[in-house]
C-alpha cells in the first residue's frame, strides 16, 4: 500500500509521518502531482494559513488535482479547512469539495479563548451524523464521546457532511465526510489510541 502526504506550505506535517511509521507504514512526503494521483491513500494534513497554503497549491496546480483524487482522501486540520468552499481567514476561495464555508471562532464570554486548543470529545452519535445512512468508517470501533486534541482559529459549521461535532463556543464539524474524502479538524496524530485507531481505520478504507 502506498500513502501519500501532500507537502505543501504547512506546518506539522512531520507529526503525520512519525505517526504513519508507528503504524509501520513508510509514506511518500511529496507535491508531485504524479505520485500523488497513483497513491492508494493520500492524506493532506498541516497547520498553517489558509492564503499562503491555498497559493502553494495553486501554484503547482494541486488544488485541481486533489479536488479529482478518487482514492481515499483524509484532510487533517487546514486540510479539512481548505477542503472547503471558502476560508474567512485571508478571504480565501479553497479548493470546494465541501460545500460550505470555514469561519473564525468568536468569543462569546471572557473564558473562550482563541485559539481553540486541547483535548475535547467526539460526538457522533445520531441519524444526522450518517452519511448515506452509515456511521462514518473512521470512528469504527471508538467509543460514544472519545477525546481527541485540537489546535485550531477556524472552523467548520454543522453541515450536511458532518460526521462529528465537537462543542466550543458552539458546536461545529470536528470531522467531514463525502464520497472519497474525510477529514479531522483535530490532530489524530496527537490523540494518543483513539488518533492512532483512527489513522489505521482510513488506511484499510
Amino acid at each position: 500500500m502506498e500513502v501519500a502526504i501532500v507537502k505543501y506550505n504547512a506546518g506539522n506535517v512531520y507529526s503525520v509521518v512519525n505517526a504513519l511509521h508507528r503504524l509501520a507504514v513508510e509514506p511518500l512526503l511529496t507535491d508531485d502531482a504524479e505520485q500523488l494521483a497513483k497513491a492508494d491513500h493520500v492524506i493532506f494534513p498541516g497547520q498553517g494559513e489558509a492564503s499562503g497554503a491555498m497559493e502553494y497549491l495553486r501554484a503547482r496546480q494541486l488544488d485541481k488535482l486533489i479536488r479529482n483524487l478518487r482514492q481515499p482522501v483524509l484532510g487533517i486540520c487546514i486540510g479539512q479547512q481548505l477542503l472547503c468552499r471558502h476560508s474567512e481567514e485571508g478571504d480565501t476561495d479553497c479548493i470546494g469539495v465541501f460545500d460550505i464555508d470555514v469561519k473564525r471562532f468568536q468569543p462569546q464570554r471572557h473564558e473562550d479563548k482563541v485559539p481553540c486548543m486541547g483535548w475535547n470529545a467526539l460526538k457522533f452519535k445520531g441519524e444526522r451524523l450518517k452519511v448515506n445512512g452509515e456511521p462514518c468508517p473512521l470512528f469504527a470501533g471508538l467509543g460514544d464521546e472519545p477525546y481527541v486534541y485540537f489546535v485550531h482559529s477556524y472552523y467548520v459549521p454543522v453541515c450536511d457532511s458532518t460526521a462529528a461535532i465537537a462543542d466550543y463556543i458552539l458546536p461545529y464539524s470536528a470531522a467531514l465526510h463525502k464520497d472519497n474524502f474525510y477529514t479531522c479538524q483535530f490532530h489524530p496524530e496527537k490523540s494518543g489510541k483513539v488518533g492512532e485507531r483512527i489513522l489505521r481505520n482510513f488506511l484499510e478504507l
